[in-house]
């Protein structure tokens, strides 16, 4: 296991229902963030999938992170497919990705340090949104 706070990036990846609120997203950031005693601060990036490029609640939270978000396609998300803790029939149907949260976080974790990136935080799943935690060193 990768120990978290050796890991300099650090990003989130997240999934949410059309509609979800803001607060909702933070929620469920600040929560995972406690649990593993990780501090927003050491956040470097937020990334979904490009359906959600207009979703509200995205934008908003990067806004007030102070945040980039990142968007992948479902292609450039599908190659994270067999590191993915849980796969949703559902999620596959609405966006042609088994994994918004865990995929989009890999990926972008990837991109940003040109290294491989692991799981730090698997899919967690909270009212309408999904959230996880990649790093790469």
């Amino acid at each position: 296991m990768t120990d978290i706070s050796t890991a300099p990036t650090l990003v989130v990846g997240l999934g949410c229902q059309r509609g979800c609120p803001v607060s909702t997203l933070l929620a469920l950031l600040d929560q995972a963030l406690e649990a593993h005693q990780i501090a927003r601060h050491e956040i470097k990036a937020l990334a979904s999938i490009d359906s959600k490029r207009d979703e509200p609640a995205l934008i908003e939270l990067a806004q007030q992170l102070g945040l980039e978000l990142m968007y992948f396609s479902s292609e450039q998300l599908a190659v994270y497919e067999p590191q993915l803790s849980h796969q949703s029939q559902i999620a596959f149907e609405r966006t042609g990705c088994y994994g918004v949260a865990e995929s989009a976080a890999l990926a972008l974790a990837e991109q940003l340090a040109q290294a491989p990136a692991k799981l730090l935080i698997p899919r967690q799943k909270y009212a309408q949104a999904t959230l996880a935690l990649a790093g790469a060193a």
